[in-house]
């Protein structure tokens, strides 16, 4: 290499290739993105068993919706007319138009299972605890707005199925007393789904939102390195390694790995489209976006109860959970003997919101009646 293409080079990047612990540590803190890092980490949080990768893998599913939503968003008119004729023109007029779409849908149903797997992941091994009680009390707030980012996008579409899952949607927002029906006239801009309540989805979906989501992350990370790093258990041992390679290199095969598995899902698997919306015709059922089917079967056995009540008391009991459960025993450790009985009630309950899911989403046809999915 010359002279001056090494200046070059060097202007950009203040360490080469690093081989020495002393380039990896120089590495680590002459660049944006490593810096990020501790310098050095325990073995035991290494350990793909330990972490899964779900925390990293919900922060690259969102790094996959920044880039498509990005891309997307050169082509979408947030009007009810040219909303749905952007969908036909994704379809059969651009180039890479479904792939984009589809890699965009999946991906945003793929952060809300994988944001809910990681914290049951960090609450079967404990990770709440002292001292890390507020970055749980992030995590469920990044959870919300996972769901609020969702629900948000569902309706830009603008065919029958967003319509109508939205108008569901909204109608269990109506049930929280006094401050619902507010609530609902704020998102909406009026009593009914039109113009303003899609540019109101869209403003908010495009920039409020994401906007609040990329705060809270870096607020989640930084907690992490200032809470001490991951958790671990009492006994583990104190041996660390450097980050550059060991850790660095596991988040480029997760990064990898979720790749692949949108990029598959988009090639294989379609988003939906279905008529465009039409208030005047009401499909039977009706049903929210699928990540709130359970909300809507319980809605179905009471309003107040199944609106109202235990979605604010899950979410209150997230909330509270680390400045309740204080005991240090089994930190660090999956399903720890010492938290059997927490262990086991989380476990009903989450288990609970799966079931009540799965039979708002396969098990109930026209009217709400039971169905048999496979007997049709």
């Amino acid at each position: 290499m010359s002279a001056g293409l090494r200046r070059l080079y060097r202007s950009v990047f203040r360490v080469g290739w690093p081989r020495t612990p002393k380039q990896r540590l120089q590495a680590m803190l002459s660049s944006l993105l490593l810096h990020l890092h501790p310098t050095r980490v325990r073995v035991h949080v290494l350990r793909p068993s330990y972490t899964l990768g779900l925390g990293l893998a919900s922060f690259f599913l969102f790094a996959v919706l920044t880039v498509t939503g990005l891309a997307l968003m050169l082509y979408y008119v947030p009007h009810p007319g040219g909303a749905y004729r952007s969908m036909l023109d994704l379809r059969y007029a651009v180039a890479f138009g479904p792939f984009l779409r589809n890699a965009h849908r999946w991906a945003a149903h793929g952060m809300v299972a994988v944001v809910f797997l990681h914290m049951c992941r960090v609450f079967f091994t404990g990770a709440y605890k002292p001292p890390r009680e507020f970055n749980w009390v992030i995590g469920v707030l990044l959870l919300l707005l996972t769901l609020a980012l969702s629900f948000t996008g569902y309706l830009l579409p603008w065919d029958q199925l967003a319509f109508w899952a939205i108008t569901v949607g909204t109608s269990i927002v109506a049930y929280f007393p006094l401050l619902g029906p507010q609530v609902r006239y704020l998102l909406l801009g009026g009593y009914e789904i039109g113009q303003a309540a899609l540019l109101r989805f869209y403003v908010l979906h495009c920039l409020i939102l994401p906007l609040a989501m990329a705060g809270l992350v870096a607020l989640h990370f930084w907690r992490v390195r200032k809470d001490g790093g991951l958790s671990a258990p009492a006994h583990a041992s104190e041996r660390r390694v450097m980050a550059w390679p060991h850790l660095v290199l596991r988040e480029l095969l997760v990064l990898v790995v979720v790749l692949v598995l949108v990029n598959a899902f988009a090639v294989a698997v379609n988003a939906p489209l279905e008529d465009i919306a039409d208030a005047t015709r009401t499909p039977n059922p009706a049903k929210a976006p699928w990540y709130f089917l359970g909300l809507q079967e319980l809605v179905h056995y009471g309003a107040i109860f199944g609106g109202v009540a235990v979605p604010t008391a899950l979410v209150l009991a997230l909330l509270l959970l680390p400045y309740v459960d204080t005991d240090p025993r089994g930190v660090g450790l999956w399903f720890s003997p010492e938290r059997r009985a927490a262990n086991a009630l989380f476990a009903c309950l989450a288990l609970a919101v799966v079931a009540v899911t799965v039979i708002g989403t396969f098990f109930r046809g026209p009217n709400w009646a039971w169905v048999v999915p496979w007997a049709r």
